[in-house]
């Protein structure tokens, strides 16, 4: 007898226990190393296979699903999903889900540590220990920007921003955020936020902070000009998407005195760094790890999965899976 049970690809390796929960509905094919996937292997491992649980790791676009009549789903397991295509799967009838609100309080605990590491030059000053240059104490060593009672900016004010401008308050910080549109006056009250516009905010931040979603339109948008409207002592906190910062431009201002200091956990090629970032003492490096607590990592790989198996149409969510990206699709009749 034929077997009719669905077909789905796991891109990379992530928790046993959770993915196991597949089987119970479909037959699974799991990639057992992490991969770097060439564009034919994708393809190739959707050829046959009703649905998907990828990561940032894997882009997907219309080239890659071509060759898949069967796909229906493709849960990433990220809140971002610049990786994929999704005009390119919505037009060929593919769910497509990610992983939103579970990581936001880890996130928003890494961005505000990553801003403090900067600004008070905390890996520059281990680094500094560690090569035994600390060799006697002076009153100028290491000194750094303060965080209390500061202006804190926030680029992009959604669940993760506000949840760094809630922190905020237990330093004092004056919060300033710019949005493509204010929040409701409510979480503005909640968050002790006052929306500016984008050069006002440039203007005024002591730190700012990315946490805006990746698109097209705000490639390299912290470019040479958004840069010189900083204030030289400021520093600046990527935990957003790899893109949305131009590197060479920030490397010169870094460089040149222009800005204090910066605190990246994303970059445009990664996992390849610019190498002129590499070689700056004043900027904090990280591999995109602000979600990386277990408890959240694991919270991320369970909701990818109940939206696969929902998607595909099992399980209590059939049908309706917990956080589509393009809605839409789940009015469609296949």
């Amino acid at each position: 007898m034929e077997n009719t049970r669905p077909r789905v690809w796991v891109s990379q390796p992530l928790f046993a226990d959770i993915v196991g929960r597949l089987h119970e509905h479909f037959d699974v094919t799991a990639t057992g190393e992490v991969t770097q996937h060439a564009p034919a292997a994708i393809a190739a491992a959707l050829r046959d296979a009703d649905g998907a649980l990828v990561t940032l790791n894997d882009p997907i676009g219309a080239a890659e699903i071509s060759g898949a009549p069967r796909l229906r789903a493709i849960a990433n397991v990220a809140v971002g999903y610049n990786n994929l295509d999704v005009a390119a799967m919505s037009a060929a009838g593919i769910l497509v889900t990610n992983t939103p609100d579970v990581l936001t309080e880890t996130t928003a605990d890494f961005g505000f540590a990553l801003m403090m590491a900067a600004a008070r030059r905390i890996t520059e000053a281990e680094r500094w220990l560690r090569d035994g240059e600390w060799q006697r104490w002076s009153f100028d060593t290491m000194l750094g920007g303060d965080v209390h009672g500061t202006t804190l900016g926030i680029l992009g004010m959604g669940r993760i921003g506000q949840g760094i401008a809630r922190r905020a308050a237990g330093f004092n910080m004056r919060v300033l955020y710019h949005n493509r549109s204010r929040v409701p006056e409510a979480v503005e009250r909640e968050c002790r936020a006052s929306w500016v516009d984008f050069d006002g905010l440039l203007a005024q931040s002591d730190h700012l902070v990315l946490v805006l979603p990746y698109s097209p339109q705000v490639h390299h948008l912290i470019g040479a000009a958004a840069l010189a409207k900083m204030k030289p002592s400021a520093t600046l906190i990527n935990i957003a998407r790899g893109g949305i910062v131009d590197e060479d431009a920030l490397a010169d201002a870094l460089q040149g005195g222009r800005l204090a200091a910066a605190g990246l956990d994303v970059f445009e090629g990664e996992p390849a760094v610019n190498p002129r970032l590499l070689a700056l003492r004043n900027v904090v490096l990280t591999p995109h790890i602000a979600s990386g607590s277990l408890a959240t990592r694991r919270a991320m790989v369970s909701l990818a999965v109940d939206n696969l198996i929902a998607a595909l149409g099992f399980g209590p969510d059939a049908g309706v899976p917990p956080t589509p990206v393009n809605a839409d699709m789940l009015k469609r009749k296949r």
